[in-house]
């Protein structure tokens, strides 16, 4: 395999979507949209890959944002079935809720090694 070929069939698509909070979420509110979330992935089979994690940064640049959750997609067409996908819109149901205002930040891009 030629290493041009190799390297095309690596390029995945990263949807990065980070949340803040309301402060009046509580614990358990919190637990409910990551287990949704979680959930994702066994309703949409367009998500390639999907972790997850909460911030642990000492740097205090995080403005308030506490949960990262990363999808990897294999094409922009798998990334254009999942935004309308209806399991996606009931997500975002049980989400909105408990976000803060200003409370959600999505980056995608084309991964590079």
């Amino acid at each position: 395999m030629q290493p041009q070929a190799a390297e095309k069939q690596e390029k995945v698509l990263r949807h990065v979507v980070l949340f803040k909070f309301k402060e009046t979420s509580s614990a358990e509110d919190i637990q409910r949209v990551v287990d949704a979330f979680r959930a994702l992935p066994a309703k949409i089979p367009q998500i390639a890959d999907f972790e997850y994690g909460t911030n642990n940064s000492p740097e205090g640049l995080d403005r308030g944002f506490t949960h990262c959750f990363l999808l990897t997609f294999r094409s922009e067409e798998d990334r254009a079935a999942y935004l309308p996908h209806p399991d996606h819109r009931a997500f975002g149901q049980i989400l909105r809720p408990h976000l803060a205002d200003e409370g959600v930040l999505v980056i995608d891009y084309w991964a590079q090694k």
